[in-house]
């Protein structure tokens, strides 16, 4: 397997459980640091949400998609068999983008 960003000591993706343990333990770990510090400088902690690599995965999707406009390559990209997976579940339309994709129209818009 080549082309990566992530690999494991063998060179082969990392198992997504092995990722979340991973994220799991330096979570634990900063927010129990963090805990300690707010204590000692009398303030409320700082303590950061659980989350998995799945959250990654989604938001790498939805800004590939706020930047791709060929459907069939996002959907290559994401390794989904069917594009209704790709659109209807990682797709999410941004405020920003929505926005963006107005003012874009309205700027170009001629009138005559």
């Amino acid at each position: 397997m080549t082309g990566f960003v992530f690999c494991n000591r063998f060179g082969n993706v990392p198992n997504p459980q092995t990722v979340n343990h991973t994220i799991k333990r330096i979570l634990n770990q900063y927010n129990a640091d963090e805990v300690f510090r707010a204590k000692k400088e009398r303030r409320e902690p700082i303590i950061l949400p659980d989350f998995s690599c799945h959250y990654l995965r989604h938001t790498f999707c939805t800004r590939l998609c706020e930047r791709e406009t060929n459907l069939k390559v996002i959907q290559a990209i994401m390794g989904h068999k069917n594009i209704e997976t790709t659109m209807d579940i990682y797709a999410e339309a941004t405020e920003e983008k929505k926005q963006e994709t107005f003012e874009n129209l309205a700027a170009n818009l001629v009138i005559f």
